[in-house]
């Protein structure tokens, strides 16, 4: 579910919306929450292209690969900015022209 839902904190109390607007967030099938690269690395090994992006969750790698992520999300919204000229991006559409959930 997207964070900025309406309906995200009723959904999800227990979760702090500043901590997950932070860094990329997700769920495991079993219930643990993971973050950063470890959600991207998960997510496309669901589409079977975790292969890309194993390198990145290798030891050593990980360290430079998780710090450049974390200023790469510290800092997406000024990205953003320089390459949309927008301050934030709106809200993602599915092709029924609802937003996505």
């Amino acid at each position: 579910m997207d964070i900025q839902s309406e309906f995200f904190s009723t959904q999800y109390p227990h979760l702090d919306w500043n901590t997950l607007n932070g860094r990329i967030h997700g769920y495991l099938a079993g219930g643990r929450l993971i973050s950063g690269l470890d959600v991207t690395y998960f997510a496309w090994k669901l589409v079977g292209y975790g292969w890309l992006f194993a390198p990145l969750r290798w030891p050593v790698i990980c360290w430079f690969a998780d710090f450049g992520y974390h200023v790469f999300a510290k800092h997406r919204y000024r990205i953003s900015y320089l390459l949309t000229g927008k301050k934030r991006c709106d809200p993602c559409k599915t092709t029924t022209g609802k937003p996505d959930e």
